[in-house]
């Protein structure tokens, strides 16, 4: 049976890799984003329509192309991610996009190769048929938000339009607030010495216990003072722990990764003061500790600004499915940076974020081909 032209497109983005490091110091050739960037560059080149690439880091940039509707009253942006998570663990060929009862197979099929083979399939028709009363369409590919969301700052830092979507799993819903989040490393210190004397050292890990106490009550002070009523509650996670050299010495140091995910209207910069205040005001902590600046930080995404671009989106999913949901998230996307930046957006793709990252992710073709559907009918109605 011929493939319809989104699983196609799926088909050759999942067997691209475009892994992105995530700060591990990954190399080889399944990391970065550039094959896909050059796919894309080709895809837009077949179209004949203008394209540009904007550089954010070594190997690593986004692409942007632009359809041009004569008339338009609006411009429309399809927003999407090249990079993936690592293949770690994985059960099935990462890369192979193995297509089985419906489904494609591999890393990124579901998170989000699934949603920019839609939206390339989208804009491609557009640019074809040239449907009278269209919108202006920007299709913009950007890097590394898997990380630190460096592509979509670039993005964002120019790009000007009336509404976008940015392509995420959401079963064909609408997502229309999310939470943001923020991201350091927290380091106690210490005094080496020769285990055998431990008195004559100070234990950074032993410090790092007490620290992990105090955190953990501030992380329920959040869970159950810090509430909104649609994305539920503020939270913060401890990820990654590490410390010392061997067993025979007492460390002079040790440092965790905090992860905390930010509610709407909270202010990433003010995070870190509130955190350090009450560990050393309300934990009792008497000892020094180092919090580096936020690595990572996304504001919340929040449903005000979009009332109207829910509406309008959810006029084409009806006509193509029936029906949806509109919802809010607890994971940050893309969308909360181009609404910053004064542009109201909601997320929407196919796929379950429940499939993401994981070991045989997959995705759906029948809803990467109504996703297709629903973003051209979107973008027809101008």
């Amino acid at each position: 049976m011929a493939l319809h032209e989104s699983a196609r497109l799926l088909r050759d983005l999942v067997r691209l890799p475009s892994v992105n490091p995530m700060g591990r110091g990954l190399d080889g050739p399944h990391v970065l984003e550039h094959r896909v960037t050059a796919y894309l560059e080709n895809f837009f080149r077949g179209l004949g329509v203008p394209y540009e690439r904007q550089n954010v880091a070594l190997g690593r940039d986004n692409i942007l192309a632009r359809f041009t509707s004569p008339g338009a009253r609006r411009t429309l942006v399809l927003e999407v991610h090249q990079d993936t998570v690592p293949t770690d663990n994985m059960s099935i060929d990462p890369f192979a996009a193995v297509i089985e009862d419906g489904r494609l197979y591999g890393r990124g099929a579901c998170d989000v190769k699934g949603g920019m083979a839609a939206m390339l399939t989208a804009f491609a028709r557009v640019v074809r048929e040239k449907p009278s009363g269209a919108a202006n369409v920007v299709m913009a590919c950007s890097v590394d938000e898997e990380f630190t969301a460096l592509g979509v700052i670039r993005l964002a830092r120019d790009l000007r339009a009336d509404a976008a979507v940015v392509a995420e799993p959401t079963r064909l819903d609408i997502v229309n607030a999310h939470k943001g989040l923020a991201r350091w490393h927290v380091r106690t210190t210490g005094r080496a010495c020769h285990s055998s004397a431990p008195e004559r050292g100070v234990n950074a890990i032993y410090r790092m216990g007490k620290l992990l106490v105090g955190i953990e009550r501030y992380a329920e002070q959040l869970r159950t003072s810090r509430i909104d009523p649609y994305l539920g509650s503020a939270t913060l996670s401890v990820g990654v722990i590490g410390g010392g050299t061997s067993v025979n010495t007492v460390p002079e140091e040790c440092r965790i990764e905090i992860d905390r995910r930010l509610l709407p209207g909270e202010d990433p910069k003010a995070v870190l003061g509130e955190f350090t205040s009450f560990l050393r005001d309300s934990a009792g902590i008497d000892f020094p500790f180092e919090c580096d600046v936020p690595w990572a930080s996304k504001v919340g995404l929040g449903p005000e600004r979009s009332i109207a671009l829910v509406e309008q989106l959810g006029q084409a999913i009806d006509a193509v499915r029936g029906g949806h949901a509109v919802m809010g998230v607890p994971y940050g996307t893309d969308a909360s940076t181009l609404a910053e930046a004064g542009i109201p957006c909601v997320v929407f793709g196919p796929g379950d974020i429940a499939k993401a990252h994981t070991a045989d992710e997959w995705v759906p073709l029948e809803e990467v081909e109504q996703a297709s559907e629903i973003l051209f009918c979107w973008v027809c109605a101008g």
